[in-house]
């Protein structure tokens, strides 16, 4: 949920930029073309000058010559604005940039503070042996076949050979979640779309296709009493 917020904010702010971008880069190329046609008058003046410098006067090789110069005083006026031009897209792509780098920050911390909670409240076990017991028999009370065995649990998964669950389950940094490499056959959950880990729950509907999800991404600091559903469960529970 908080991930959804974050990205829904950072799309709402960059929703004008390809098309501020797109101007920017229309006035540079048209800075190159008259730039380019600057100096090909500049080439026309110059051979004109040399060809009729020995004729000319002096009063007309002066007038000549200032013709030049304002014509390299013009094509140096067109280079500095595509200069700048470059240099304010460069800083809007930058401004983007530099938020979404902190808006990832804040997110990390945000998650790493709930999740911390969240291990204070289990004394620091990802997950209970009750709790684990009671997700056992909750999932196996839906009837699902394959889905209620103890194995369902997407941690049982993949901890089933280990000598002590509650060792395999200690708890992870959020760092450490987005920093470890992804492996791309390993089951993903949760509406963030991650790997199992820290304390995760399962939705009591039994339709629902997510069906586990972290503790920080619905927002709970400990396991819930009775049934729980997760938002999207719960929202087409109030439509019905």
């Amino acid at each position: 949920m908080a991930t959804a917020i974050y990205l829904e904010h950072y799309l709402d702010s960059i929703e004008n930029l390809p098309c501020e971008l797109q101007r920017n880069f229309t006035l540079m190329r048209d800075l190159d073309n008259r730039t380019e046609e600057k100096k090909g008058e500049i080439d026309k003046l110059a051979e004109e000058y040399i060809a009729n410098v020995k004729n000319l006067a002096s009063e007309q090789r002066v007038e000549h010559l200032q013709k030049i110069q304002n014509a390299y005083s013009k094509c140096k006026e067109f280079s500095d604005d595509k200069v700048q031009l470059a240099m304010q897209t460069y800083e809007m792509v930058d401004k983007h940039i530099r938020r979404l780098d902190a808006d990832l920050a804040r997110f990390e911390n945000e998650l790493k503070e709930k999740l911390e909670v969240s291990y204070d409240s289990t004394d620091g076990r990802g997950l209970k042996k009750n709790d684990v017991r009671g997700l056992r028999e909750k999932r196996g009370s839906r009837g699902r076949g394959r889905k209620g065995s103890d194995e369902d649990s997407p941690r049982k998964k993949k901890m089933k050979n280990s000598p002590d669950l509650s060792d395999a389950l200690l708890p992870m940094q959020p760092s450490d979640v987005l920093d470890m490499p992804v492996d791309p056959n390993e089951p993903t959950y949760c509406l963030c779309h991650q790997v199992s880990y820290g304390e995760m729950i399962g939705c009591d509907n039994p339709d629902c296709p997510i069906e586990w999800f972290h503790f920080a991404c619905v927002d709970l600091a400990t396991k819930p009493k009775g049934k729980w559903f997760c938002p999207r469960c719960t929202q087409d529970r109030k439509k019905k």
